[in-house]
């Protein structure tokens, strides 16, 4: 009996071809899938790449610098990352899926990226020619002359290079008297002189700026091949905060001289015999900008073991003027009329006093517990129309951000007070519904007890709505405690707060703190006493845009 492959002979050639043909169709199929997922995470990209375009635009529009939408723009930067990634993958994973199935014709996919900005033109070009053609590709003539070339820019790193400098000072001896001439020792920025002031401004700004611990950068100098003791660096930070110590007490007298400074504190572990302690920084913050004014702004931060009001007491003992700041105690004694050098009047923050009626009326924390699986927590609507009330005044303050004080005073009489004055009539009915132990009682009481300084605003338009300014300020502070865990003493907590003041009123000013630091520390020992002033943040940063302009 025949066998079915002897009757019929192309039966395996047949289904070879059948399945062939299966696997090419599968392969477009699968093609066309990574395709569409492509454009689909492309699309995702996109819609981020715009939804944070928009809230920076908004942002920089109204002026909004609220903590809360620098998170919410931070978190959608972090989300557009792994979207943009996202998206890139699934191109490639296309490509390769559209070239696996080139037999069937299935419509490949290019993302359209965002424009790519030129390179900025300070940075260094090295030049890498590839040769030419030394002969016609087509004839094969090796008569050829040049038309042009086109040049693709790739931007690179380079490891950071070390050096050594040898200073030479030579000695000269006199043939007539036999006296040895020599120039004078050139300053040190420390003591012995063995690092420049490039490195003394880095390991500044990695220890206090970006929060790197000191062993972590001894640990990668050795790695780079420099090995230095943590000693050694240790000692030259000492050293540093001694010779910065004039500019720190001129940053300090120009923060006071504001009519009105922002005030805060928070957290800091402190090294203690077999335990850490808790100890506290306090910021002041100068920030006229609110108000239409151009004074620089400035920072000037201190350090305390513990949270007594005697601190502020002493930071502000020469101080008068409008304090923005939270209702803690330790204040009191500073908003007392007879106070000597002179008055200072509480200006209470908006935004604190919004979180707690805030967190009883959070819909989207509500959703996620439900999610979660969690029993969600009651929403209080006296808590909703409270927080809408608060969020209608700072919509106010968007519109008269960075004009005058008299231009934000009569705003505010003509649109703030009326929304004040309902909002007074309206808490004290709502209040005195509730009882003592209500969370909602409690929130209510804290405006209510200080209901003059919450609005002293309407009649003064220096004054701003929110302490955000100074919470700000201490961004530093909390990413530096997942960094270094704890100060080393009391006396490392008092140096941290003395460079912190520093490096952040240079990034207040908006210049690079480093390059600052590097500048300031060669140029210190040799700069008269009396025009110490010149090195400040703000008066560097114009001389600097003076000397490239003239350069150019």
């Amino acid at each position: 009996m025949e066998t079915g492959s002897e009757q019929h002979p192309d039966y395996a050639a047949a289904l070879e071809a059948e399945l062939v043909v299966a696997r090419a169709e599968r392969a477009a199929a699968l093609a066309e899938l990574a395709v569409a997922k492509a454009k689909e995470a492309d699309n995702q990209a996109i819609i981020f790449r715009q939804k944070v375009h928009i809230e920076k635009l908004q942002r920089e529009l109204r002026g909004q610098k609220s903590e809360r939408t620098s998170r919410l723009i931070a978190q959608m930067e972090l989300m557009l990352e792994d979207a943009e990634a996202t998206a890139t993958e699934g191109e490639l994973a296309a490509e390769m899926a559209v070239a696996a199935a080139a037999s069937v014709a299935v419509a490949g996919f290019t993302r359209k990226r965002p424009v790519k900005k030129p390179f900025p033109e300070h940075l260094l070009r090295e030049r890498v020619v590839v040769p030419g053609p030394v002969a016609c590709s087509c004839c094969g003539s090796e008569r050829l002359r040049k038309l042009g070339e086109d040049i693709t820019e790739t931007m690179e790193s380079v490891p950071r290079s070390w050096k050594v400098i040898q200073t030479v000072r030579e000695k000269f001896s006199c043939r007539d008297c036999e006296k040895i001439s020599q120039a004078p020792a050139p300053f040190h920025v420390i003591p012995r002189g063995w690092a420049g002031p490039g490195l003394l401004a880095m390991i500044l700004c990695d220890k206090f700026g970006q929060h790197i611990p000191l062993n972590r950068q001894v640990e990668r100098f050795a790695l780079e091949g420099v090995p230095i003791s943590l000693s050694t660096v240790a000692d030259a930070i000492g050293a540093c905060c001694h010779v910065l110590d004039p500019l720190l007490r001129r940053i300090e007298a120009h923060t006071f001289a504001a009519e009105r400074v922002h005030g805060d504190d928070t957290t800091v572990p402190v090294l203690a015999a077999g335990k850490t302690d808790t100890g506290r920084i306090w910021t002041y913050v100068r920030d006229d900008a609110p108000f239409g004014a151009t004074t620089p702004p400035s920072a000037m931060f201190y350090y305390s073991r513990d949270r007594a009001g005697e601190h502020p007491q002493s930071h502000l003992a020469t101080y008068s003027g409008i304090l923005q700041a939270d209702a803690y105690s330790g204040y009191t004694q500073l908003y007392l009329p007879d106070r000597s050098p002179g008055p200072i009047y509480e200006a209470a923050c908006w935004a604190h006093a919004r979180r707690p009626f805030f967190a009883l009326a959070d819909l989207e924390a509500n959703a996620r517990r439900k999610a979660q699986g969690k029993s969600p927590d009651l929403i209080s609507p006296i808590a909703i129309q409270m927080v809408q009330r608060i969020d209608a005044l700072f919509e106010i303050e968007r519109q008269i951000n960075g004009q005058t004080a008299e231009e934000r005073k009569a705003t505010r009489q003509q649109l703030s007070k009326p929304v004040i004055d309902a909002m007074e009539v309206w808490m004290r009915e709502q209040r005195a519904k509730l009882s003592r132990d209500n969370d909602l009682a409690k929130a209510f009481d804290y405006m209510l007890n200080r209901w003059e300084s919450f609005t002293r605003f309407l009649d003064d338009g220096r004054i701003c709505l929110s302490n955000n300014c100074a919470e700000r300020s201490l961004r530093g502070v909390a990413l530096g405690r997942k960094a270094w865990l704890f100060a080393g003493s009391d006396r490392g907590g008092q140096r941290a707060a003395a460079m912190y003041s520093l490096i952040v009123t240079a990034k207040m000013n908006r210049i690079d703190p480093q390059a600052w630091l590097a500048d300031v520390l060669a140029r210190i020992a040799d700069h008269p006493a009396d025009r110490i002033d010149e090195l400040l943040p703000w008066h560097w940063k114009a001389q600097k845009a003076i000397a490239i302009a003239a350069a150019a």
